[in-house]
């Protein structure tokens, strides 16, 4: 007990976890802003319907895990998408006790369909989209965690900064989809993955609460969508043996134990059915392909103006700055170009919003270095302007303020 007390003292909520907070508040101010101007499509029923039939009971047709088929696009955004209206169904009846008979949600035959009681659902737009935007909150959370603990605090400023004002981000987390879940899983598990690495230098105590959390993000990532498995397992397994000195040969099996571990997520996330699991397989949710055009498009928009400068920059300053080229800032470099590179062939998805958190960790790690140095003042001034930028830029795009 006295070990628990001793961890949670040592969380402390000073300067710099308020300037995050208020950054992470900004970010769902927006968000919730979008929502409020949005109405519901035919992709939402689609998502709540056969996120709640996950949920609250199997499919009626024989031979598919849903309405919607067997799912092969992302399980994870349509259990995300359904359970708040099932919480919230679950709450309704609760209080059927307190209404008159022809007033309750379950009635005297005990028949109950599962989307004839939309009427009833209050916040039925907010509800589907509130997993989304706490899911962009953690993600926004983590690279805060992670730029901050590798480049100091200016350094996760600018980071997480440049995250809360990204239309694209934004636009991600108020649509039911999983490309903000496969976002998280890959760059959770990335940095996850060079954790353990470090790890492995030490006693194999320490192993294996990591291994346990990289195997629960693979999971993540695998559940979100199918691509981002193989794509989070290779990347990290590049990073570990580059990091791992002396402990390469034990790499590959952790690796391996985390995917398989992974794998086993996924398979109860189709509540252990193996026809549906089976059929992800089967289709072509897997294929990738490589082109650059996503990552053209995603310079070439305006509202993301402050990034692409911020980009543009730090690429610069990596090149031309000798301190600047080393693992920390290499790293996220190499991983957000493989990612603006992929495309899907099979499913629609957005590898290149899965590459945006890299590359704002490797803005953040470069500005950090021009932060500390001889004209640290300048560079500051210089990056408040390129935030504040991006700010404008992303608030102007937000509908009704204009």
């Amino acid at each position: 007990m006295s070990f628990r007390f001793a961890r949670l003292r040592r969380f402390r909520f000073n300067l710099p976890q308020r300037v995050a907070a208020v950054l992470l508040v900004l970010f769902l101010v927006q968000g919730l802003w979008l929502t409020a101007h949005q109405a519901l499509s035919d992709r939402d029923y689609q998502y709540a319907r056969c996120g709640r039939e996950m949920w609250e009971k199997p499919s009626p047709l024989a031979g598919y895990f849903t309405t919607c088929g067997n799912i092969h696009d992302g399980i994870l955004a349509y259990r995300l998408a359904g359970l708040p209206l099932t919480l919230n169904l679950l709450a309704e009846q609760g209080i059927d006790i307190f209404r008159k008979p022809e007033n309750r949600v379950v009635q005297a035959s005990g028949q109950l369909s599962t989307w004839e009681l939309r009427h009833q659902l209050t916040h039925l737009l907010l509800l589907l989209r509130l997993p989304f935007l706490l899911a962009g909150c953690v993600l926004g959370g983590a690279l805060w965690w992670v730029t901050r603990r590798l480049y100091g605090n200016w350094g996760g400023y600018t980071a997480l900064a440049l995250y809360c004002f990204s239309p694209p981000v934004l636009r991600a987390c108020v649509v039911p989809n999983p490309e903000v879940l496969a976002a998280l899983g890959i760059y959770g598990g990335l940095y996850t993955c060079i954790g353990v690495a470090h790890a492995m230098q030490g006693p194999r105590s320490k192993w294996r609460p990591r291994i346990t959390l990289l195997t629960v993000i693979f999971g993540i990532a695998a559940a979100a969508h199918i691509v981002a498995l193989p794509v989070v397992a290779l990347l990290g397994l590049s990073a570990m043996l580059w990091v791992a000195e002396g402990r390469r040969t034990q790499v590959l099996p952790v690796v391996l134990l985390a995917s398989a571990g992974a794998l086993v997520l996924l398979f109860a996330c189709y509540g252990f059915s193996p026809d549906a699991f089976s059929y992800l397989f089967r289709s072509a949710a897997g294929f990738l392909s490589v082109s650059f055009d996503p990552a053209r498009r995603f310079f070439s928009t305006l509202g993301n103006a402050g990034i692409t400068v911020a980009a543009a920059a730090a690429l610069v300053l990596y090149l031309g700055i000798g301190k600047a080229r080393y693992f920390g800032n290499t790293a996220p470099l190499l991983f957000a170009l493989v990612l603006f590179a992929l495309v899907t062939t099979g499913v629609p998805a957005s590898p290149w919003l899965w590459a945006l958190p890299f590359l704002l960790t490797f803005v953040a790690g470069v500005f950090a270095d021009a932060y500390e140095g001889p004209r640290g003042r300048l560079a500051i001034a210089a990056a408040g302007a390129v935030v504040l930028l991006q700010a404008v830029f992303c608030v102007l795009s937000l509908p009704g303020l204009l």
